[in-house]
């Protein structure tokens, strides 16, 4: 049983037999990929508060020591990174902040804000208007909040991490599993295209990963919404000393993954967190975000690559590489699909996948625009 899942009203309890499935697959049993891709982004953390206090997570700072970015800030920041020729505003914050810290809801009431939600719409125009798309992942959402912010992201996500009950989440904060999977189902709801993924090495077992992969393939197989999930190792850090997974862990979960979902949901494997490398032949046909202008503000003390590094890799795999949106071609109007690629099909509630909003700046005849649709047209990284 998946704690939380009652509570939430996620019915995804994982087929026993597809668990023992996954339990047996090995990298020998996935093909590698033909081609990797990345998409080039800034990183914008609007606060480090978080409600959670997970014990590997270096992120948030304890009420007192975490500030708002102001919309200056974040105006300066996407500029800068339209300018280096992003297309990918990547917004984060805790769960729910302004709930925890006194500080960060005083000073989004004194920019006339009554949520960071609402906030978080503000930036993300900012972001648009100065040449970037965004892709929001703001933790634990509610149907309102998300809807809230829904038509001025290209992309959402947020990562599930386990399904299982694990003690790095403990204490009187902890993640709900079911509220996690919530949103990732309440994405799907309403047609936003989703990123989401497995945090590997932080208590859970084998079972718990292959269970936590299902739940996530059964919400998908509902909305058609996924994207792509990413498979990440835990590292060390000042708050973790629990070790981090070693790659042969590393490749059987990637073989798991791609084992688990379908073929157009892509599997990711960071490249400043894992040995890419060794897992290539295991089915990783992304290498997520990467940004040349901003740190991984969530792993501070892993880098990014250089794009240099990226081409490395793909030499090693002989595949090419090529740079993507952070909207899936298969979410896009047919205007912008390439030649065979299949396109999603928006669930009930939503009658397409991506907002007239983000649309019009896609086909806006300026920079900005051009640099999305020259992304589209070719891909190639220069």
């Amino acid at each position: 049983m998946i704690p939380g899942a009652d509570e939430y009203d996620v019915a995804v309890e994982p087929d026993p037999d597809e668990v023992e499935r996954l339990l047996s697959v090995t990298p020998a049993d996935v093909t590698a990929a033909d081609e990797l891709t990345f998409a080039r982004n800034v990183f914008v953390p609007l606060t480090t508060a978080c409600r959670y206090t997970c014990t590997y997570c270096t992120y948030y700072d304890p009420p007192g020591q975490a500030e708002l970015m102001s919309p200056e800030d974040v105006r300066e920041v996407v500029r800068t990174g339209a300018d280096a020729g992003c297309t990918e505003a990547l917004f984060t914050f805790g769960d729910d902040p302004d709930d925890r810290y006194t500080a960060v809801h005083d000073q989004l009431a004194e920019w006339g804000h009554d949520s960071i939600h609402t906030y978080l719409r503000e930036v993300c125009e900012i972001a648009i208007e100065e040449g970037l798309l965004p892709h929001a992942n703001p933790g634990d959402q509610t149907r309102e909040q998300m809807a809230t912010v829904a038509d001025v992201n290209a992309s959402m996500g947020v990562m599930l991490e386990t399904t299982a009950d694990v003690q790095a989440h403990g204490g009187p904060r902890a993640k709900n599993p079911g509220q996690r999977l919530n949103t990732i189902r309440t994405a799907g709801e309403l047609g936003v295209p989703f990123t989401t993924g497995i945090l590997v090495g932080i208590g859970e077992d084998w079972a718990d990963r292959a269970e936590s992969l299902l739940a996530i393939r059964e919400l998908h197989d509902r909305y058609d919404h996924v994207q792509e999930v990413i498979v990440q190792p835990v590292r060390e850090n000042e708050r973790w000393s629990g070790g981090s997974p070693g790659v042969e862990t590393l490749r059987r979960t990637v073989a798991m993954a791609r084992a688990a979902l379908p073929e157009e949901v892509s599997v990711q494997v960071p490249p400043n967190l894992a040995p890419v490398r060794d897992v290539l032949d295991c089915g990783v046909d992304d290498l997520g975000g990467v940004s040349p202008v901003t740190d991984d503000h969530v792993n501070p003390d892993y880098k990014w690559p250089a794009l240099r590094e990226l081409e490395d890799i793909a030499d090693y795999a002989g595949v090419p590489l090529s740079e993507r949106l952070p909207v899936y071609e298969r979410y896009l109007p047919a205007r912008f699909r390439s030649a065979g690629v299949e396109p999603a099909d928006p669930p009930a509630e939503a009658d397409r996948w991506v907002s007239a909003r983000v649309a019009d700046a896609i086909d806006a005849d300026d920079d900005a625009g051009r640099r999305y649709r020259a992304v589209l047209s070719d891909g190639t990284a220069e």
